[in-house]
């Protein structure tokens, strides 16, 4: 296995669907195919795609465990460090748990998180579980620990569990594509870290529902596509046994879906490429990512030097400029808001 690939298959992955699926976010499943078609380029703003909160909030995830990879309450410290200075940049499309979570950093409250049950922690809980691919306690410890900066149900903090123990399990995988049923084994084995009755439920319907030959949008309906953690995670899920074998397949039915689109495309994008790496991956919607901070140059920087830090050396961690970013998320801003109007019209 090649960790370093499997590390930036996670990080683009991520990119891919969360910046595909970004114009369409709260958006139907019937509205989305009549406005879009399938999903397979960028719709922002003409061919180029941009990444939002899930893919950065992964990428500070990564900086921090490559500067703390041995420490989890230095790792936890850092992170909560990043995470209000990227706050502080003015990022769209975050959730307002996490925007509550930052205040109270910025308030010096000493405990951060919030007592919310959507999906901000699983977005970007992917790229733990590949870095401790090999390390269950230390998977399960900085996961659970990292998901608590911004979210404290126990809902949240198991949906983000799951989705680093997919992670990994995608990582360790030998055989690149697999098989629906082999999917369907390492869901199964993922599951085994639950212990909420209503997301194992929720989560044990998806499993069932993946051989019933049912549509992305009637999954979607049936098992919720919101930013709810359970429904995130059980969408995600289902997704990922029935396309994941094609990783730009799997991305475009999960956006088909509708719904929170960008975040649930984002975990089923980190989770094929955390199975066919970065080669495996669309390279053509890879190289359309608008690469500045955040984008795909740094994504890969941030994966060689996991893999780095994982072979016992201490590399220069990557950093991103503030000042483009800040740059970048204030020109776009107009855009952003002209698709959320956009959102409004019956056509």
């Amino acid at each position: 296995m090649n960790l370093a690939d499997r590390l930036k298959g996670t990080l683009l992955g991520t990119a891919v669907g969360d910046s595909l699926g970004l114009p369409a976010e709260g958006l139907s499943a019937e509205t989305i195919l009549r406005r879009f078609g399938r999903m397979e380029r960028f719709h922002l703003l003409g061919r180029v795609g941009f990444v939002s909160d899930d893919t950065e909030q992964s990428a500070l995830v990564a900086q921090s465990l490559a500067r703390h990879p041995g420490d989890l309450h230095a790792c936890v410290a850092a992170f909560r460090r990043s995470l209000l200075g990227w706050f502080l940049r003015l990022p769209w499309g975050i959730g307002l748990a996490t925007v509550r979570a930052c205040c109270r950093m910025a308030l010096g409250f000493r405990e951060s998180g919030v007592a919310s049950a959507g999906n901000g922690a699983a977005m970007r809980a992917s790229v733990v579980g590949v870095f401790f691919h090999d390390r269950p306690d230390e998977r399960r410890a900085f996961g659970a620990a990292l998901a608590r900066v911004t979210h404290t149900d126990p809902r949240a903090v198991e949906a983000a569990l799951f989705c680093a123990e997919a992670a990994a399990l995608c990582c360790r995988a030998r055989g690149r594509e697999g098989t629906q049923d082999d999917r369907l084994a390492m869901m199964r084995q993922a599951l085994e870290v639950i212990k909420d009755a209503a997301l194992k439920e929720a989560l044990g319907q998806a499993l069932k529902m993946s051989g019933e030959g049912l549509s992305s949008a009637e999954a979607g309906k049936t098992l919720g596509n919101t930013g709810y953690s359970v429904h995130t995670a059980a969408l995600a899920a289902w997704c990922f046994i029935r396309y994941g074998g094609d990783a730009l397949g799997a991305v475009a039915e999960t956006i088909s879906a509708g719904g929170d689109t960008d975040t649930i495309a984002a975990i089923v994008g980190a989770w094929v490429g955390a199975l066919h790496g970065e080669e495996g991956l669309p390279q053509g919607l890879i190289s359309a990512i608008h690469d500045g901070p955040f984008g795909p140059s740094h994504l890969r920087s941030l994966g060689d030097c996991l893999a780095e830090v994982k072979a016992g050396a201490r590399p220069q961690v990557p950093a991103y400029c503030w000042p483009a970013a800040l740059a970048r998320n204030l020109a776009l801003y107009p855009v952003v808001l002209a698709h959320g109007l956009r959102r409004l019209l019956p056509f």
